[in-house]
C-alpha cells in the first residue's frame, strides 16, 4: 500500500509535520479495515442470495418433477386404458365374428340335414316309382301279346268274311291310304299357300310400316336435329356473320345443317351423322358462351370438341366392354362400341340396348348349358355394324359382320351379327340366343316408343277383360302384361268351366286387343276352409 508524500513548497513549522504522517497511517488503516469488512459483509450477502437462490431452484425443480411424474402416470394411466379399450374391442369384435360364423354353421347344419331328408324322401318316392314303372312294363308286355293274338284272330277272321287274300287286301288298303293322303296333301297345300300369303302380307306390312317409321316427321326430328339455346335473339345475328360467313364456315367445318328461324331462344342443328351433330351442338354451345365468333375461333373450337368427342367415345367404350366383362377387345371396336352411345333405334339408345342383349343372351346360354362368356359377346356385338353404316354400304348385319371378321373376332360372334335378323340361313345356335335377346330388348316395356300412360292403359285393358266374364273375383296383369293371372269363384264356378273361362279370355284377348308376342292366362280356382282353434 502506498502512502501518499505531500510536499509543500512553503515551509511549515516542525512540530507540525510530525504529526502529518501518523494521521495518514491511521486513516489508511480505517479504510483497509472498512474495505475488507465491506468485501466480508458483501460476500456473506452474495452467498446468502446464492444459497436462497439455490432452495428455490431446488424447490421448483422438485415441483417440477412431481409434476411431471404425475402427468406421466396419467399418461402411462391413460395409455394403459386405451390398450385395454382396445383390447376389448378386438375381443369383442373376435366374439362377434366367432358367434356369426357359429351361427352360419349351425345353419349349414340345419340346411345339409333338410337336405339329407329329402334326398331320402327322393329316394323312397324314386323306389316306389321304379317299382310301378316295372309292374306297368309287365302288365303292358302282357297286354302287347293278348293284342298281338287278337290281332292275328282279326286277320284271320277278316279273311274268312271279306274272302280276300292277304295281297289283295293290302293294295286296296293301300289304294285307300293314297286316295285319303292326297286329300290330305291338298288340304295341307292350301293350308300352308294361306298361311305363306299371310306371311307375306305380315312382312309386307312390317317393311311398310318400317319405312313410315323411318321417314315420318316426328321420329326423323327426334333423330336428326339438336337443339341449343341462345341467351337472346340478337345472337343469333352474330352467329349468322357478316353477309353469312360465320354460319357458312360453321356448316362447312361441321358438315351439318344450321337453322335459324322466328323460334325464339333456340338455334337447330340437323345431321344424320349423330357424331357430327354432337361435335356441331357442343361447338355452337362454346362459341355462344365464349362470345367470339369468327372463322378461324369456329375453326379452333370444332377441333377441340372433335378431340374431346374422340376420347370421350373410346372412353364410353371401354366402359361398356369393361361393364360386360370384356376389357381387352380390339381399339377400333372400342371405337364403334364408343360411337354407339350416339346412335339410337326407334329412340332406343343402341350401346345399352346392345350391353342389354350381351346380358340376356348370356343368362339364356347358362341356362342352355352353353358358353355364357361367348353368348355374351355376340350379345354385345350384334349392332357394331349401326355404328358405321353410314360409312359403308349394305345393312348394318353385313357391316357389322365384315368388321369382326377383318378384326378376328371369333366365327360364331360374325355369324351372330351376320344372321340374328334372320336375313341368313342361321347356323349357329349363339344366334338363335342373341336374336330371342335382341326381341326381348326391344319389346320390354319402355325400351321403345311406348309412353307410361299407354302401357298403364294396355294393363289395365287385360285386367278389365278379364272381369267381364262370370265368375272371375280377381285377375291381375303381371310380366310386363305378358302373363294374366285370373282367381274365380270356386262357388259359381267348377273346373271344367275354369277350363272354358281361360280359353274364352284368349279369344278375347285375340280378337280385342293388338299385342307383341304372347300373353300366358292362368286361371286359379281352389276352395279355402278356414276355421279358428279358440
Amino acid at each position: 500500500m502506498s502512502i501518499p508524500v505531500y510536499i509543500d513548497l512553503f515551509p511549515m513549522p516542525l512540530a507540525d509535520m510530525t504529526g502529518l504522517p501518523l494521521v495518514s497511517l491511521v486513516t489508511a488503516l480505517v479504510a483497509v479495515v472498512s474495505t475488507s469488512l465491506f468485501i466480508r459483509w458483501l460476500d456473506k450477502s452474495r452467498l446468502a442470495d446464492a444459497a436462497t437462490k439455490a432452495r428455490e431452484i431446488r424447490q421448483s425443480a422438485e415441483e417440477q418433477a412431481e409434476r411431471m411424474i404425475k402427468d406421466a402416470d396419467i399418461e402411462i394411466k391413460r395409455r394403459q386404458l386405451d390398450v385395454q379399450m382396445e383390447t376389448e374391442k378386438e375381443i369383442r369384435a373376435l366374439r362377434e365374428e366367432l358367434h356369426e360364423r357359429e351361427r352360419l354353421l349351425n345353419k349349414r347344419d340345419d340346411a345339409l340335414t333338410q337336405q339329407q331328408e329329402q334326398l331320402k324322401k327322393q329316394e323312397k318316392v324314386n323306389e316306389g316309382t321304379q317299382r310301378k314303372l316295372a309292374e306297368k312294363i309287365q302288365e303292358n308286355s302282357r297286354r302287347s301279346a293278348e293284342l298281338d293274338k287278337l290281332v292275328t284272330m282279326e286277320r284271320q277272321t277278316l279273311h274268312q268274311i271279306s274272302g280276300l287274300s292277304k295281297e289283295e287286301a293290302t293294295r286296296r288298303i293301300l289304294s285307300d291310304l293314297e286316295d285319303s293322303l292326297q286329300q290330305e296333301m291338298g288340304a295341307l297345300i292350301s293350308k300352308h299357300e294361306k298361311k305363306m300369303k299371310e306371311t307375306c302380307e305380315d312382312v309386307s306390312r312390317e317393311i311398310l310400316l318400317s319405312a313410315l317409321q323411318r321417314y315420318s316427321a316426328a321420329h326423323t326430328a327426334e333423330t336428326t336435329t339438336s337443339t341449343v339455346d341462345i341467351p337472346s335473339d340478337e345472337m343469333k345475328g352474330r352467329i349468322i356473320g357478316r353477309e353469312g360467313r360465320n354460319i357458312r364456315s360453321f356448316e362447312s367445318i361441321t358438315g351439318v345443317d344450321v337453322i335459324i328461324d322466328d323460334t325464339p331462344g333456340v338455334v337447330i342443328v340437323s345431321s344424320f351423322d349423330t357424331i357430327r351433330r354432337e361435335v356441331a351442338r357442343q361447338s355452337l354451345a362454346k362459341l355462344i358462351t365464349d362470345g367470339r365468333i369468327h372463322p378461324s375461333r369456329i375453326e379452333e373450337i370444332v377441333v377441340q370438341t372433335q378431340a374431346q368427342i374422340e376420347k370421350n367415345i373410346q372412353k364410353i367404350g371401354e366402359q361398356a366392354a369393361l361393364e360386360v366383362g370384356f376389357p381387352n377387345m380390339h381399339e377400333r371396336i372400342i371405337n364403334l362400341l364408343g360411337r354407339l352411345h350416339y346412335r339410337t333405334s326407334y329412340t332406343q339408345n343402341v350401346l345399352r340396348h346392345s350391353v342389354e342383349v350381351a346380358f340376356l343372351s348370356g343368362m339364356i346360354a347358362e341356362q342352355l348349358g352353353l358358353d355364357e362368356r361367348l353368348a355374351k359377346r355376340c350379345g354385345l356385338l350384334h349392332d357394331i355394324g349401326k355404328a358405321a353404316d353410314h360409312e359403308a354400304e349394305g345393312g348394318h348385319p353385313k357391316i357389322g359382320a365384315d368388321l369382326l371378321k377383318r378384326y378376328g373376332e371369333p366365327r360364331e360372334v360374325v355369324a351372330a351379327a351376320l344372321c340374328h335378323h334372320d336375313d341368313f340361313r342361321v347356323e349357329s345356335v349363339y344366334t338363335s340366343i342373341v336374336a330371342a335377346a335382341d326381341a326381348a330388348s326391344a319389346s320390354r316395356p319402355g325400351a321403345r316408343r311406348e309412353t307410361l300412360e299407354r302401357y298403364i292403359r294396355r294393363m289395365e285393358e287385360l285386367e278389365t277383360i278379364a272381369c267381364k266374364f262370370k265368375g272371375v273375383e280377381q285377375a291381375y296383369a303381371i310380366q310386363a302384361g305378358r302373363e294374366l293371372r285370373v282367381i274365380v269363384s270356386s262357388k259359381e264356378t267348377t273346373d271344367e268351366q275354369a277350363a272354358k273361362i281361360c280359353r274364352d279370355i284368349v279369344h278375347a284377348f285375340e280378337e280385342q286387343l293388338s299385342y307383341p308376342g304372347e300373353i300366358k292366362v292362368t286361371v286359379t280356382r281352389e276352395t279355402r276352409c278356414i276355421e279358428i282353434a279358440k
